[in-house]
């Protein structure tokens, strides 16, 4: 199979987190003759009941290829025109898993060893695939090779996450009684203000720390005074993580509980001769995968597209990856000489 072949074969398996077992199982099976071929190894890791990672390797893995292999939801089957491969995962991370995977095969038809390839389950909604594979890293392994949608330019740093659930008690009465009344929205909203005060710190390379509130719900009707209310938000993390929770934490009051549903630190990447490079906004699993070496990050596709129900991955870009992929490793391999 060609990297368009795989790409579409890898959208077209519903793999939305957490229903990875059948990607996982397509994986081995497509894997394993590589595997076999040059004296690789492969294994399905149980991460949980039915949630596998797949890991191979040749060698003695000193470079190692990482991506998920799960998705937002909802399912989207593929289709594909003259440019692009269309559906769910085209680009987060179906298109760049699999030239991946051509790249690995090349390298090793070249006579090059000692790679590794981790594909992990969980990715979309709290790393639980790469936090597990940390916790048994392979002897030898000096650069990971993470894959997320960068446009095939070398990201030099991605930004962390902090994200806080808000919740507030109050309570109920009439509207018209104000005075019998505790106003549980009137509370969050204080605290939410508060919070949209602060200013924040940034970085010379990853930019501005950002706030997104992205929910709030309370209350019943609008002539009820709410006897409830929650939030959820997230802050996008340029600089010391437990200093910006510090400082988030200082802006709320006791009339709000606090929850931390999201915490990854932000992390400066390793930058090559040769490659172009940018900035991503968003979280990876290389803040989980620390211990498998120094971390890189590089894919095709657009994270613009990411998680719409427009998602596509160019096929010139997948195609681009594959010669992106054997010259980094290369360029690695010769640096672990040196």
């Amino acid at each position: 199979m060609d990297a368009f072949q795989i790409t579409r074969a890898l959208i077209d398996i519903d793999s939305v987190t957490p229903h990875e077992e059948r990607i996982g199982d397509w994986l081995f099976d497509h894997l394993r003759p590589l595997a076999e071929r040059f004296n690789g190894r492969i294994e399905k890791i149980q991460v949980e009941p039915g949630r596998n990672n797949v890991w191979a390797w040749w060698g003695t893995p000193e470079i190692v290829f990482s991506t998920h292999m799960d998705t937002v939801p909802p399912f989207i089957p593929s289709k594909e025109d003259d440019e692009f491969i269309w559906g769910r995962g085209a680009c987060d991370t179906h298109g760049l898993c699999a030239a991946m995977i051509k790249s690995i095969e090349r390298l090793l038809e070249e006579g090059v060893r000692d790679l590794g390839l981790l594909l992990v389950v969980g990715e979309e909604v709290d790393g639980r695939g790469a936090a597990f594979a940390n916790k048994t890293p392979p002897a030898g392994v000096r650069y990971l090779i993470n894959g997320e949608p960068t446009e095939n330019l070398l990201a030099l740093g991605s930004k962390g996450a902090l994200g806080l659930r808000l919740t507030a008690e109050g309570a109920a009465a009439h509207s018209a009684y104000e005075e019998l009344g505790d106003s549980a929205i009137d509370k969050l909203l204080d605290n939410l203000q508060s919070l949209r005060s602060v200013i924040w710190p940034s970085d010379p390379i990853l930019g501005e720390t950002t706030l997104n509130i992205g929910t709030i719900q309370g209350g019943i009707a609008a002539n009820v005074i709410p006897d409830q209310a929650s939030a959820t938000l997230m802050i996008r993390v340029v600089s010391d993580l437990a200093a910006i929770k510090a400082q988030a934490l200082a802006a709320f009051d006791d009339r709000v509980g606090v929850e931390v549903v999201a915490y990854s630190p932000a992390v400066h990447l390793k930058a090559v001769d040769g490659f172009e490079t940018s900035v991503v906004k968003y979280t990876t699993d290389i803040p989980k995968l620390t211990n498998w070496g120094q971390p890189l990050l590089l894919g095709p596709g657009t994270i613009h597209v990411a998680h719409t129900l427009d998602e596509r991955v160019p096929k010139k870009q997948i195609a681009e990856a594959i010669e992106l992929y054997v010259r980094l490793a290369k360029q690695l391999k010769t640096e672990t000489k040196n």
